[in-house]
């Protein structure tokens, strides 16, 4: 019976044993559930969180690094970014417009429960093939889910990216980031500053749905997790609305000591997490608790993962003012308990204990694994690929790649325009928003290629964040900061373990030599069907910093006869690519790979031609190569370009490789030599490629297609597939 139990809590019998040892005693049943979710993956990060110490997490710009609910980073004038990436993945795979809308919900809430109004969304998505039905069926529900709820909560959804692998058939990944702004001397953590400070949860009354949510995302899923529909939170984005402004007020009229977040784990979390920052104890009273539902037991209250609600500590005397407020909002607000000077969690229901058990045993106690890790001894070998008999068509071909398409499909569903700030929304790189009350623009991208990460680990962490660096460059924007989620299979399984160990790896290398420390951030584990992972995919959320906004860039050929450069080195590198992949089938080979100061380098000099005047467009070369890079610069006003292509490969090879540290830079003819010069100053390889002008894109002797025909083909092919 007990084996059963814990087995159904996510706990182990040593874990069992090691509770025991805590209390002096046995657990009873609600204990045994507060251990069960807080010692769990999703709340414990007991497989991760020392690896996550070898990530770099300080800096001069950093305000608020990894602990509380967001990171926070200075972008000058006495403001702050604030900034956070989660999964909601489990959710999403068995319920897919709740798991994204709650996903949304949630991940806004870490933001303003820090004091900072949220301006942007952005989402990183990842589903099987689109040619199975399960597949559309999911895709197309998770973006209402995101879409309707973020719509009707007025924060705009202004970027991120979607991919395609069989890799992700059974389990889906719906992350979703979002970016707020706050005065940086009006930050609001998560801590109670006294004991016997008064506790209120306030916003949306409990429900009995999501209730052992936290535990069933730390567990692989299996053919019944439809059965745990009852974990899925269920969403109501007017309700966030409100509870947002309400917040916001409580921070401008500086009411309050601390705000926590009701997420993963519920009351649970929120209570224990709140009390170990704070060094303190709590106590709760359960029938204080507003509910939703009848006859709702202690456990069920504790566990509860219903959607916005706040654990508030209100600044002493200042209890009433804060009721005052949530009830002009229409709003519940209720005292439910206080901080103690002693060190216990201790839930009450009235006069009787329920449960109580230390405070650091939930927290700081929780279990930590190092796990076994060995990699699989195989080595990608570079992949050769036969030219083609026609590239022109297999340009076509590729131009319609559900990865490489466009995802105007998608992001129509999303308003990125409502609060006025966005100067570009979807479509693009990176997102551009302003920075109200300054003339500064903030910068903002979601990247990771998890076939990249499953062929090698360590370089694709290293691409990872290297690439979405330069999705900023190409605005204009100096990378500043990191917001990750990291997603695997168990990590009990050495050769995962291994895969998130070389990840990290990378990943700390690219951070430390970019300057942008991890904020941040949310480890996803157990994303696996039937023994089945995931390809190991890190999704790095970078944002960056223009001081003008003014100065920013317009992407793509706005004019005839701009001078087309090729800046950084083309190599054999087809392995890993979506040529490959999508073309030939293949989802193999050695990727390609990262000289690190080649790549600083050419980040470097873009920088500079663009701060001093030389550049008109900037343009990352990634997925797709060169070839993609082309026909995107030609889409934003319809102009086409002439280029010859002049190294020593394979022109196939030109077009796709997918080799690293490259951008395509236009400038004026006047300006032409002046740039050549520069970059060849700073030895880095460049060419220049040719014209920008015309109605077609024209490659010297392999290809000539019109831009309106590259258009119809990239614009159209995910609502083809689709079936809309």
């Amino acid at each position: 019976m007990l084996e059963k139990k814990l087995k159904a809590l996510g706990l182990t019998g040593g874990e069992y044993d090691t509770i025991c040892s805590y209390l002096g005693r046995e657990p009873n049943e609600l204990e045994m559930a507060l251990f069960g979710v807080m010692w769990s993956e999703h709340c414990s990060y007991k497989s991760s969180r020392d690896q996550l110490k070898k990530l770099p997490q300080d800096g001069p710009q950093v305000v608020q690094g990894p602990g509380e609910n967001a990171g926070a980073v200075d972008i000058g004038d006495g403001y702050v970014a604030v900034l956070k990436i989660e999964s909601h993945n489990h959710p999403s795979a068995i319920e897919p417009y709740q798991g994204a809308a709650t996903g949304v919900g949630g991940i806004v809430r870490d933001i303003f429960t820090m004091g900072a109004r949220p301006i942007a969304i952005l989402n990183s998505l990842r589903f099987g093939s689109l040619e199975e039905k399960k597949t559309r069926q999911l895709f197309t529900r998770v973006v209402k889910g995101i879409g309707d709820y973020g719509n009707c909560i007025g924060v705009p959804t202004v970027g991120g990216e979607v991919f395609f692998s069989t890799s992700y058939r059974e389990n889906p990944l719906v992350n979703a980031m979002c970016v707020g702004i706050a005065r940086k001397d009006m930050l609001v953590r998560a801590r109670a500053q006294r004991g016997e400070s008064t506790v209120m949860v306030v916003g949306a009354r409990t429900g009995r749905d999501g209730i052992q949510g936290a535990s069933f995302a730390s567990c692989e899923l299996t053919q019944n997790s439809s059965d745990d529909r009852p974990a899925v939170q269920v969403g109501d984005p007017f309700m966030e609305k409100l509870l947002l402004e309400a917040c916001l007020e409580l921070r401008e009229k500086d009411l309050v000591e601390g705000v926590q977040d009701l997420g993963a784990a519920g009351l649970t979390s929120a209570a224990s997490e709140v009390a170990s920052r704070s060094g303190l104890g709590m106590e709760i009273d359960v029938e204080k608790v507003p509910l939703r539902d009848e006859n709702m037991s202690a456990m069920e209250i504790m566990l509860s993962e219903s959607q916005e609600r706040m654990l508030v500590i209100p600044r002493e005397g200042c209890e009433v003012e804060v009721v005052e407020t949530f009830l002009r909002w229409g709003l519940d607000a209720a005292v439910i308990g206080q901080t103690t000077e002693g060190s216990d969690l201790i839930v009450r229901e009235g006069k009787t204990i329920k449960g109580q058990v230390p405070v650091d045993s939930l927290v700081d106690k929780a279990p930590r694994y190092t796990r076994s890790a060995q990699g699989t001894g195989k080595k990608q070998e570079q992949i050769k690929v036969a030219e083609p008999g026609d590239i022109g068509e297999v340009f076509r071909k590729i131009l319609a790649s559900p990865n490489l398409a466009s995802k105007r499909w998608v992001y129509e569903q999303y308003d990125h325009m409502v609060g006025v700030n966005t100067v570009w929304g979807p479509g693009i790189g990176a997102a551009l928003l302003r920075v109200p009350g300054t003339k500064r623009g903030l910068a903002m991208t979601t990247d990771g290629n998890g076939r990249y990460c499953f062929l090698d680990p360590y370089v694709g962490g290293i691409i990872a964040v290297m690439e979405a660096a330069r999705n900023l460059v190409s605005m204009g924007a100096r990378p500043l900061a990191v917001t990750d989620c990291l997603n695997f299979g168990s990590p009990e399984k050495p050769h995962i373990y291994w895969q998130f160990k070389e990840v990290l790896r990378g990943m700390a290398l690219a951070c430390q030599k970019l300057n942008t420390p991890i904020v941040s951030g949310n480890v996803s584990f157990y994303n696996e069907t039937g023994g089945q992972a995931i390809f190991p995919t890190p999704v790095v959320g970078m944002i960056g910093l223009l001081e003008d906004i003014n100065q920013h860039l317009v992407p793509g050929f706005q004019e005839e006869n701009l001078a087309i450069i090729l800046l950084g080195e083309t190599f054999d590198e087809m392995g890993g690519s979506e040529y490959l992949a999508f073309i030939e089938g293949r989802e193999e080979g050695k990727p390609p790979q990262v000289d690190i100061a080649r790549e600083m380098a050419a980040q470097e000099a873009v920088m500079e031609a663009f701060e001093l005047g030389m550049l008109e467009n900037i343009q990352d070369l990634s997925e797709g190569g060169l070839a993609l890079a082309l026909a995107e610069m030609t889409f934003t006003a319809g102009m086409g370009a002439q280029v010859e292509l002049t190294g020593k490969l394979p022109p196939h090879v030109q077009l796709f490789s997918e080799s690293q540290s490259r951008f395509l830079l236009t400038c004026s003819e006047g300006n032409l030599k002046q740039v050549m010069d520069f970059l060849r100053e700073k030895d880095i390889p460049t060419q220049h490629l040719g014209w920008s002008g015309g109605d077609s894109l024209r490659i010297k002797g392999v290809l000539d297609v019109p831009v309106k025909e590259m258009e119809t083909i990239w614009t159209n092919a995910m609502a083809n597939q689709l079936g809309y």
